[in-house]
C-alpha cells in the first residue's frame, strides 16, 4: 500500500473524526448512528474534488449535519414505536474529542441530550451547531434551510427550552456528583426513606430504558413519593452482583450488574438534589461501555436494585 501523506484524504479526514463523531452523537443521541453517518461522510469526502474545498472542517461538519438531520427525521417514527422510554446511548466522552469549553460539556451531558429529544430536528441542529461548534447563523441556514434570521430563531427557541437543564449555577462538581450518586445507592440499598426524601426533588422523574430487551418500567415514574416507593421496592427484591462508579458523557455514573444483566445509572442534579434518574438497561446501548466498565468477578458485591416492570 502507498504511504498515507499529510494531504491524503484519509489523513485529512482522521484529523476531524472525533469532532465529527461528537457532532453526530450530539445530534442523534446514538453512537451507532453517529458512526454510520461519519462513515458516509468519509465516502463522500473521498469522492469530492478536494481542490475545490477551502475549509475541510466546515465542509465535513456540513455533510455530517445534513446526514444527521435526515437520520433524525426518519428516527422519530422508530423512537415513537420503541418499547418504553427511549434514552440516549451513554458514551465514553474521550471518544468524542476534548471537552475544552462549557458548551461542549453541556451539549454532551446526559440530561441535555435527553431534553434535546423534545426539539424539532432543525432546532436541535441549530442549537448544537451554534452552542458546541460556534457556527455562524448563515452557515447554519445553509444546513437547516431558510435564512440566517430563521436560524437565529431556531437557536433561540431551543436554548430557551433547554435553559434549565444547562444552568451551571447549581450544578455539583464531579466529586460532589459522585458523592451524591453513592449516597443515593446507599439510601436505596438500605431502604432509608428519610435519606431518599432528602436526596430527591419534589418533582423527580425516574426513566428506565430496556427497549424490550431487558425488564424495565414502561413509563416514566414521576414524583418523589412514587420514585422512592419504586426504588425501595426494587432494592428489596434484587440484590446486585457487582457495582462500581464510572464515567459516562463526561459525568459520574454507576455501573451495575444484576442477576448477570448490566445497567448504567446516571443522575441529573441541580441545587444539591436529584431531579432525574436515568437507568439504561438495553444491552444494545451498553455494548461500548461494557468491556471498559464490567467489574471483575472478585469484587465483594453490595446489594442494590434494577429497574423492573411496574
Amino acid at each position: 500500500m502507498a504511504a498515507v501523506t499529510a494531504d491524503a484524504p484519509e489523513a485529512v479526514f482522521e484529523q476531524y473524526r472525533p469532532l465529527l463523531l461528537g457532532l453526530g452523537y450530539r445530534l442523534l443521541g446514538s453512537m451507532w448512528d453517529a458512526e454510520d453517518i461519519v462513515q458516509e461522510a468519509y465516502l463522500r469526502w473521498t469522492r469530492t474534488d478536494r481542490d475545490q474545498v477551502r475549509e475541510p472542517r466546515a465542509f465535513l461538519v456540513t455533510v455530517v449535519s445534513r446526514l444527521a438531520l435526515d437520520q433524525l427525521r426518519s428516527a422519530r417514527a422508530t423512537r415513537e414505536a420503541y418499547v418504553g422510554p427511549w434514552l440516549p446511548e451513554p458514551v465514553d466522552a474521550a471518544e468524542l474529542g476534548p471537552l475544552d469549553t462549557a458548551e461542549l460539556r453541556d451539549t454532551l451531558s446526559y440530561a441535555t441530550l435527553h431534553l434535546m429529544e423534545q426539539l424539532t430536528p432543525p432546532e436541535r441542529a441549530a442549537f448544537v451547531l451554534r452552542e458546541a461548534f460556534e457556527m455562524p447563523y448563515d452557515a447554519i441556514a445553509g444546513i437547516v434551510g431558510g435564512t440566517a434570521a430563521n436560524s437565529r430563531q431556531l437557536h433561540h427557541r431551543a436554548a430557551t427550552r433547554l435553559a434549565a437543564a444547562r444552568d451551571d449555577r447549581f450544578r455539583p462538581s464531579g466529586e460532589d456528583h459522585a458523592d451524591l450518586l453513592t449516597r443515593f445507592l446507599d439510601a436505596a440499598r438500605g431502604g432509608d426513606l428519610d435519606a431518599l426524601t432528602g436526596l430527591f426533588s419534589q418533582d423527580v422523574v425516574a426513566w428506565n430504558d430496556g427497549g424490550g430487551r431487558a425488564r424495565a418500567a414502561l413509563h416514566p415514574i414521576t414524583g418523589r413519593d412514587r420514585v422512592i416507593a419504586f426504588v425501595v421496592g426494587l432494592a428489596r427484591r434484587y440484590p446486585i452482583d457487582h457495582m462500581r462508579l464510572t464515567e459516562a458523557n463526561g459525568q459520574p455514573a454507576l455501573w451495575l450488574s444484576v442477576d448477570g444483566n448490566d445497567q448504567l445509572a446516571l443522575l441529573d442534579i441541580k441545587d444539591g438534589v436529584i431531579h432525574e434518574v436515568f437507568a439504561v438497561l438495553n444491552p444494545d446501548k451498553l455494548t461500548r461501555l461494557a468491556g471498559r466498565d464490567r467489574p471483575g468477578r472478585a469484587a465483594d458485591p453490595p446489594r442494590h436494585h434494577t429497574p423492573d416492570d411496574q
